[in-house]
C-alpha cells in the first residue's frame, strides 16, 4: 500500500519518490566513489546550503544574485513540499500542487551560477577552527564539501504516532504521504490522524477518492485555518472525532484493518475499521546529524537569532528546521532570503561582500 516501488531482479530496490538520478546512481556500482571523489575535488563555496526546499532554494537565489560563489546540496530538490497536495496561501499563486512548486523553484535556480548537488544525504557538520577557517559537510557517502559560510535548511519530517502496530503497518495501510498513497485507497474508508491545516487539507483531498474519511483529533478543537473547516464541513462523507487518543494500528499480519482510540473526556476504547491511516500530527525538525555542535532546543529545533544565526559565526538556519514558529512554505522561503542577506553582511566571512 505504498507507491512507487522499484524492484531490481524481483527484489525490492527503493521505495517512495525516486528521481532518474537515484536509480542510476544506485545501479552504478562506481557511481558513489566518482560522485565522492568529483565532490572532494570542489573549491570552497562562499556560502553552501544543506537542504533544497523553499527556504534553501530561496538562500541560494539571494546569494547567487549577488555573484556569490554558491552551493546547494540536497537530497531531493524540493523537500517535503513534494509530499504536499493543494498549496493556496503562497502569496501572489492563488492555488499550485506539491510537485508543481519544486519544479518552479528548480527553474528560478536554474537561471543562475548555483553548484546543485543533487542525492546527496549530510552526516555531520565539522565547524572551522583556527588552522582552518573553513567550514565543512561530511556527506553519508564520505566526501567533504569546504565553505566559508553554511546555511542549513533541512526542513522537517512527518511525526509519528509512536503507538503499536504503527511501525509493522507502515506501507501496509499506514502511510504519511496522501499525494502518493491516496489512490489506492479508492472506495475504502480511511482515517486521517490530526486536525491542523495539513490533516485537513488532506481529508478534503482524500474525500473526492475514498467512500469515507473519519478525521480523528486528539484536542477539543480542530487547529486549522477557517477558510478549511468550512470547506471539510460541506463534505457529506467526513466525520470528525474530537477528544480522540490513538491507542493502537490492528491488522491481519498483512495489511491494516483498523484503529483503536479512546475518548479523552469519557475514558471510553472504540474500533474504527478502515483501510488506511495518514499520518498529519505535526513535524519533527531533521537536525539529528548536527548533535553535540549546533545548539538546539527540547524538539531538537536549531535555535536562531533575529538574524537566522546560530550560535556558531558564519553558519546560519532557516526553514522548520528551525525555532522560528509557524512552519509555512512562505516563512520558511522568507528565512532563507533573510538567512542569506544576513551571511552577505558578514564579509569577512563571505568572500568579501558586504550587503
Amino acid at each position: 500500500m505504498a507507491v512507487p516501488a522499484v524492484f531490481l531482479n524481483g527484489k525490492e530496490f527503493g521505495q517512495g519518490r525516486m528521481t532518474l538520478s537515484d536509480i542510476v546512481t544506485r545501479i552504478d556500482v562506481n557511481a558513489e566513489k566518482n560522485t565522492v571523489q568529483k565532490l572532494n575535488q570542489q573549491l570552497p563555496y562562499d556560502v553552501l546550503i544543506v537542504g533544497s526546499g523553499p527556504a534553501g532554494a530561496s538562500a541560494a537565489i539571494y546569494e547567487a544574485r549577488k555573484g556569490i560563489r554558491t552551493g546547494i546540496i540536497g537530497e531531493r530538490f524540493g523537500g517535503q513540499v513534494l509530499d504536499t497536495i493543494d498549496i493556496e496561501n503562497y502569496i501572489s499563486v492563488s492555488k499550485t500542487e506539491g510537485p508543481k512548486l519544486p519544479t518552479a523553484l528548480s527553474g528560478h535556480i536554474n537561471d543562475y551560477d548555483i553548484d546543485i548537488i543533487d542525492s546527496q544525504m549530510v552526516a555531520k557538520l565539522i565547524p572551522a577552527d583556527t588552522t582552518d577557517k573553513l567550514h565543512k559537510i561530511e556527506t553519508v557517502s564520505g566526501a567533504i564539501l569546504r565553505s566559508r559560510s553554511i546555511i542549513i535548511a533541512t526542513g522537517a519530517k512527518w511525526r509519528d504516532m509512536n503507538v503499536p502496530g504503527e511501525k509493522e503497518y507502515r506501507t501496509k495501510g499506514v502511510t504519511y504521504c496522501p499525494h502518493c498513497d491516496g489512490p489506492l485507497f479508492k472506495g475504502k474508508r480511511v482515517a486521517v490522524i490530526g486536525g491542523g491545516n495539513s490533516g485537513i487539507e488532506v481529508a478534503i483531498d482524500l474525500a473526492g477518492v475514498v467512500e469515507h474519511v473519519t478525521l480523528l483529533e486528539f484536542a477539543p478543537e480542530m487547529r486549522a485555518d477557517a477558510v478549511l473547516q468550512q470547506k471539510l464541513a460541506r463534505l457529506s462523507n467526513v466525520d470528525i472525532i474530537l477528544h480522540a487518543e490513538i491507542l493502537e494500528v490492528k491488522g491481519d499480519g498483512v495489511k491494516m484493518t483498523g484503529l483503536q482510540y479512546k475518548n479523552r473526556q469519557d475514558g471510553s476504547i472504540h474500533d474504527l475499521a478502515v483501510a488506511g491511516t495518514f499520518v498529519q500530527i505535526g513535524l519533527l525538525p531533521n537536525t539529528h546529524w548536527l548533535d553535540g555542535v549546533i545548539a538546539r532546543n527540547a524538539i531538537r529545533e536549531i535555535k536562531v537569532d533575529e538574524k537566522g544565526e546560530t550560535n556558531i559565526k558564519g553558519i546560519f538556519a532557516a526553514g522548520d528546521c528551525t525555532t522560528v514558529p509557524y512552519k509555512q512554505i512562505i516563512i520558511a522561503a522568507g528565512d532563507g532570503a533573510k538567512a542569506a542577506l544576513s551571511c552577505q553582511s558578514l564579509s569577512d566571512e563571505c568572500n568579501g561582500i558586504n550587503s
